[in-house]
Formats: C-alpha cells, structure tokens, sequence
C-alpha cells in the first residue's frame, strides 16, 4: 500500500515509518518543511506528488499551554489542516488515518470511569477545542476515516527533539534536588511504538470511525514521575501536588483515561500495561 505520513519525523511518526516499512508499504515521509496542512494548495501539491492510497496525519499543535494566547495558530494546524486533509482524502477516495487527543474531555471534573467513544467531549482548552473541531471535519467529510484519540505520548523520537515527559523527568532528576509533581490528573501514559503496532493493525481493516487507543491501566503524572525514577534507578525526591497548586494558562483534565474495548473488538488485542511499555522503552 502507498502510504503517507504526515509529521514524519515526530515521536509517533518516527516510530510509523519504522513500523510500517517492515510489512514492505511504499512509504512517504511528509515534514512540516515539506507539507504545510493549514494551505489547502500545498495539501495538493505535496500528496498529488506521492500519490497515496492512505495518509496518517500526525502533525498537531500541541503547545497546550500557548494555544491560550495563540488560538488561531493552534485552529489552523488543528482543525483547518485535517479539513483540507479530509477534502483532499474524500475527493480522491484515500483513506485518513488522524490522531486526536485525550484532551477533547475534561469538562466533567468528576469523571471516575474511563471515556468511551460515544461519551459527549467536553474540552477545557484552547489545544482541546481545536483538536475536537479537527476530528469532526475529518468525520464529517471524509467517509473512510480512522480518528485514534491516545494520551500523554512518548516515543523515542523525543530524545533528540524537543523531548517528551518522560525525558523530562529523567533530566529534572538529574538537574534538581526535588520535585514536586501533580498527583490528581489521571491519565494514561502510551508509548508511540504501541501506538504505532496498533495502527498498524487498524489500517488492514475497513472498520471505519472513531477509537480510543492507548496502554493498559491509569496513573497520575506523580505516581508516572516515580516509575520513571525507580526503573532508571534514579534515588530523586518527588513531592506529589495539587492542581491548585500547580497553576498554568490552560487547563488539563483531571480524569482523561480512555475506554479502550472498541478498538480491542476490532483488533483482537490490547496494548502493553504502561508500566510494561515505560520500562521497554528506557531499556531500548
């Protein structure tokens, strides 16, 4: 299959074209340098060019916090750019594979059980409206569409880019005598390379639609902080915190953990627990 990824070169990109070259696609490898999704002209030009049968769309806006001040930048590569990705896609009858994010919820800040695809989003940011406004134009205009919703991402990639929580935590542990960390925002930490396998899997079947995709389980950024510590054998003191106490310019959902069993009925398999894939991953 002729296949596009768009943002190549990003952890989850990075670790696609791996993935994918093994099972001999035709692969094509799109950067921000050579693709600009927000200019519907360059959509055409630089997919015209490779001809694809599917694209995986993973460029994003994802600096959550300067999208506060910034909405129109982050409108442009989130909800603008899957639009003309989608137009582009149903147009000439190519499937879309497009990665969105736990943070379209958060608006229930009571939440206890894990979001399913049919539960109603409610985004608290500037990031997570943008990314809700890009998967309905991608669900709205092209009929053979795959929107994956994953959380809090890290892959190899982010250790010579511009990082990822993971190497953030193994540098600040070597720069600082003490952390101090949110302790009541539940997530699920997912590995690209997982990621990766399950798209894989998903892109063999027709099974068009919407699906949350991430590792096995739920944790809190403190209690993700201190496996990182304990599995690279770092002694680092942690001090768990409040949100109140931790303010930024946007807000973060305090339960964003996603119900995975669509995806795993389609697939026949569950990712790693994100213990299991936080420790392939340091050992890689």
């Amino acid at each position: 299959m002729r296949i596009t990824v768009i943002g190549s070169q990003g952890q989850l990109g990075c670790d696609l074209m791996s993935t994918l070259s093994s099972d001999r696609h035709q692969l094509t490898g799109l950067t921000h340098q050579q693709l600009t999704i927000e200019d519907a002209d360059s959509v055409e030009s630089a997919l015209t060019e490779s001809q694809p049968e599917l694209i995986i769309n993973t460029a994003a806006y994802n600096k959550v916090d300067q999208a506060e001040s910034t909405p129109e930048v982050a409108f442009a590569t989130n909800a603008l750019g899957p639009r003309n990705l989608a137009l582009y896609c149903q147009k000439h009858k190519i499937r879309l594979v497009h990665i969105s994010t736990d943070y379209v919820f958060g608006l229930d800040s009571t939440r206890k059980s894990a979001y399913r695809e049919t539960d109603l989003p409610g985004p608290i940011s500037v990031y997570g409206q943008s990314k809700l406004a890009g998967e309905y134009f991608v669900r709205a205009i092209c009929s053979q569409h795959f929107v994956i919703r994953t959380c809090g991402l890290y892959g190899t990639a982010g250790r010579s880019g511009n990082g990822n929580f993971v190497e953030t935590m193994l540098r600040l542990g070597q720069e600082r005598d003490e952390l101090t960390i949110v302790n009541d925002q539940y997530c699920t930490p997912t590995s690209t390379q997982d990621l990766s396998k399950a798209i894989k899997d998903l892109i063999q079947t027709d099974r068009f639609g919407l699906y949350h995709v991430t590792n096995e389980g739920q944790t809190t950024w403190f209690e993700f902080a201190q496996t990182i510590f304990d599995f690279a054998g770092m002694a680092v003191k942690t001090t768990p915190i409040t949100t109140e106490q931790y303010q930024t310019p946007a807000k973060r959902p305090r339960f964003s953990v996603l119900d995975c069993s669509e995806f795993k009925e389609v697939s026949g398999f569950s990712l790693p627990q994100w213990k299991e894939a936080l420790k392939t991953y340091l050992e890689s």
